[in-house]
This record gives C-alpha cells, sequence and structure tokens, in this order.
C-alpha cells in the first residue's frame, strides 16, 4: 500500500470518528491532519525512499515513548520475545532493564545469569551494545541485540555513578532460567529467605519454606528482596497475606479509568502474625517488592533495611493488536494502605519506599555480594586473596544484629531509636582530610630527612 492510500485512509478515519469524538475545528484534528502532511512531504522529499508502514509504526512508538518508561508498542517479533521470557527460559545475558530519564538503565541483573556474575549492577547505564549507541534506542530493541543463542558473545558499555570511565563487559549468552526462591537457616535460629521474582509459585513455595524453617525452631525471618524487580501483583498480595491479618487492604489500583480502581485484600487468617519479620531491599527492588515491603511498613509489620527502592508505583496492561503487534500500555498507579504512592512525580527523586534503617551500599560492594552470595569461583585468584577481597554484608548484618538484640517491634514503632542507640561515626571533613594529608606528607619528608642524615654520620 502506497503513502497516498495510507492517507486517504487516515483522512477518512478522522472524517468518520470526528462526529462522533472531536469536532472539525478540534485541536487533535488539526494534529493529526499535521500528522498526514508530514507523512506526505517525507514520502515524496526524504533524501532515501521510506516505507509507509515503518513511518507509521515509527509515530506509533515514538507517541507512546512520550507517555512513561513502562509504556511500549512491541512489533510481532517483540510480543513474542515478551511472552517467551514470562514462561521463564530464554537465551540472553539476564538483565532486568527499563528507561529512566531517557536512558537506558539496568533494573536489575537476574541472579544466577551471566550478566550477574560479569558484575553488572542496578542503576547502570548501557551506553552500547556491540559497539551500537543506544541513545535514542527503545527497551524493545536493546533486548533484542542482547538476546542471542547461548555461547554466542555480546558486550555492554557500561556507565556507573561513581566510576570515572566506562566500564566494558564481553559476556556469554546462555540459556536464562529464572530461579524463584531460596531459603537457609542463619545463627541463632534466624530464617533467611531471598526471592528474586515474584511469580505464580512464589507465595505456595515462601509458605512451603516458611513451614520447613518452623520445623527447624525458627524464631525469626528476614526475607530478601535486594535485586527483585517484581513481577505478579496477586503474589505479593498472598505472601502479605501470611503476615497480616484478614480483610486487610495491601495495595489499590487508581487511574482515570474507573474501572481500573481496585482494592485488594488479605483473604484469610495469618499464619506468622507475631514472628519477628525484617525485609531487605535496595534501588533493584521494584513493582511486587515496593507493594510487599511498604504495606509491611504501613502496618508495623515488618522492619526494612537497606536502601530506598526502585520507584515503579504503576500498573501495566497488555493490549494485542492487529497482525500480532501489541501495545503495553499504562492504566493505573499503586497505592499503599497508607494512601501513599511509591510513584513520586517525574521531578521528585525520593523515589519508592524509604527503609526504616537507611543503609547506603557502594555498587563495587554490591558487586562482591553478587558473587560471595553464589560462592563463585574467580579464575586466577587462589583462596587467600579471595579471602582478602571479602566484603561484609552491611546490610543483612544489620538484620541480624537487630533480631538477636531482640529489637525489631521497638525499632519498627521508633526507627530513629536505630540511630540513637547505633550513632554513627562522624566523617571527617574535606578540611581535616587536607590537615591529616599535610601532616602525612610532613611526617614522611621529615623521616626521609633523617634517614638521609643518618646514612650521611655513617658515611663519615
Amino acid at each position: 500500500m502506497n503513502i497516498k492510500k495510507i492517507i486517504a485512509l487516515v483522512i477518512s478515519f478522522i472524517f468518520i470518528v470526528s462526529s462522533n469524538i472531536f469536532a472539525a475545528s478540534d485541536p487533535t484534528y488539526d494534529t493529526l491532519k499535521m500528522m498526514v502532511d508530514i507523512m506526505e512531504i517525507v514520502d515524496k522529499h526524504y533524501v532515501d525512499e521510506t516505507k509507509p508502514k515503518d513511518l507509521v509504526t515509527s509515530a506509533i512508538k515514538g507517541m507512546v515513548q512520550t507517555l512513561d518508561p513502562y509504556s511500549q508498542f512491541m512489533d510481532e517479533k517483540a510480543y513474542k520475545e515478551m511472552k517467551t521470557e514470562t514462561q521463564g527460559s530464554f537465551g540472553g545475558v539476564g538483565l532486568r532493564i527499563t528507561m529512566q530519564d531517557n536512558i537506558l538503565t539496568v533494573l536489575t541483573p537476574i541472579p544466577d545469569t551471566p550478566a550477574y556474575f560479569a558484575g553488572i549492577l542496578p542503576d547502570d547505564k548501557i551506553v552500547k551494545i556491540d559497539d551500537k549507541s543506544t541513545e535514542g534506542m527503545s527497551t524493545d530493541e536493546a533486548v533484542k541485540l542482547m538476546r542471542g543463542n547461548p555461547g554466542t558473545k555480546v558486550k555492554l558499555t557500561i556507565s556507573r555513578k561513581g566510576v570515572k570511565d566506562e566500564l566494558e563487559f564481553v559476556i556469554k549468552r546462555k540459556t536464562i532460567k529464572i530461579e524463584s526462591v531460596k531459603k537457609k537457616m542463619l545463627e541463632d535460629n534466624i530464617g533467611y529467605i531471598q526471592l528474586y521474582e515474584f511469580n505464580a509459585q512464589s507465595a505456595s513455595d515462601i509458605t512451603k519454606m516458611l513451614k520447613e524453617l518452623s520445623k527447624e525452631k525458627m524464631k525469626a525471618l528476614i526475607l530478601d528482596l535486594r535485586n527483585n524487580p517484581g513481577g505478579l501483583l496477586d503474589a505479593a498480595v498472598n505472601i502479605c497475606e501470611l503476615f497480616i491479618k484478614e480483610e486487610s487492604i495491601v495495595v489499590s489500583t487508581r487511574g482515570r479509568d474507573k474501572t481500573n480502581e481496585q482494592f485488594y485484600t488479605t483473604k484469610n487468617k495469618p499464619l506468622y502474625p507475631d514472628l519477628p519479620f525484617v525485609i531487605l531491599i535496595n534501588r533493584g527492588s521494584a513493582s511486587a517488592s515496593e507493594i510487599v515491603s511498604g504495606t509491611m511498613q504501613d502496618y508495623k509489620r515488618a522492619l526494612i533495611i537497606g536502601n530506598n527502592s526502585f520507584g515503579k508505583g504503576s500498573v501495566q496492561t497488555i493490549i494485542p493488536l492487529t497482525d500480532g503487534n501489541a501495545l503495553r500500555l499504562t492504566i493505573a498507579k499503586y497505592y499503599l494502605p497508607s494512601g501513599r504512592n511509591i510513584l513520586k512525580d517525574k521531578d521528585d527523586k525520593k523515589r519508592g519506599v524509604t527503609p526504616d534503617i537507611r543503609i547506603e551500599v557502594t555498587p563495587e560492594t554490591e558487586g562482591k555480594l553478587y558473587i560471595q552470595s553464589q560462592k563463585v569461583k574467580i579464575k586466577g585468584k587462589n583462596d587467600k586473596e579471595k579471602e582478602e577481597n571479602k566484603v561484609e554484608d552491611e546490610v543483612l548484618n544489620t538484620a541480624i544484629s537487630v533480631i538477636k538484640a531482640g529489637k525489631v517491634e521497638e525499632y519498627i514503632k521508633s526507627p530513629e531509636k536505630y540511630l540513637k542507640d547505633n550513632p554513627k561515626k562522624e566523617e571527617p571533613s574535606e578540611k581535616d582530610k587536607d590537615k591529616k594529608e599535610t601532616e602525612n606528607k610532613t611526617e614522611k619528608q621529615q623521616d626521609k630527612k633523617e634517614l638521609k642524615n643518618d646514612k650521611t654520620e655513617k658515611g663519615k
């Protein structure tokens, strides 16, 4: 179909719907007519020949991308890939990505995947994929470039906050199988469960693990949601149901369309209403992770430790279109029981859930913790070297110490009490640092002078 036929169809559509939606003088009508005019000009005068279908598709993609980072138009191939990923197995490097401030950003690496073990971190900015700039690239296009047959390689160029130079990672693709949850018993009978994503089995898996830990005489629980990008809303609601009383609101969704306003509540009596409970989060915790941690915080049911979460507080739905295409569209926002929204205004940098006990962890430390948590063997490093490079998991250690001290309930009610009990050591000012550095230089110079004098005396 040539451009003139497409233009004729678009104009016909405009006139057909105008009587029902807007008058011929409506600004919407004028804007649509302008788009048609531009398409015709491009078709006639652009330096290279264009395809009408590509022009229309690009216009649609551009329109949707201006809405928010999560809405997107998916062509047939992208739609199929999205459905493949939700089935839990695909070939790639293992990254969850999103758009943040129009920059391709890592939401979180999937545990036990090539990207995870390479040391790519949440909030890393993907600058290039195989030397192709990601400027103006959609998440859809980026996923296509990173996906591939297991065994093949892809090069990612990363910009990381606090690191001056760009980082390059050459990663070998593999079949990505997503593991949902792990558990273990820590010291002093503290149960530990790490949930990697919220899927249809998450609630039942956690219930099963809690029962197993209870048989081992669990006295408290740590739920680790760090780097958990979220998943199914129902899974989040069902997990909350284990800890808070029945008929409690977990989350509500509200949008412009009143039919999208829903309240999600617990239905059954909690199995663990009084178990001392701590949740760990960081900037890679998003969506359903924020619902669970934020809801537990609102009901003062769990102590939240870590760093601010990602801040994804919106609901997307997939709308199938013609020719195998689909539209992922944001239709509502999440609201926690207190009425607060996880996703703030665009200009508000304080996004996500703010923990009760906030602990800053550098990207470098997080990278080392990733490797340590899976006990990965690093080529060229012996056991002694690995032990020297080992870093402490300050967030997890804080949770353990609070539980052992029997302070969980106290700090849930008064988070500021933690700071009083554990005052931070004051960092030296820049002036003090400069003074100390000058003193060290003076001492070194004095030592050299004395050593020189000593040698001179001996020479005599």
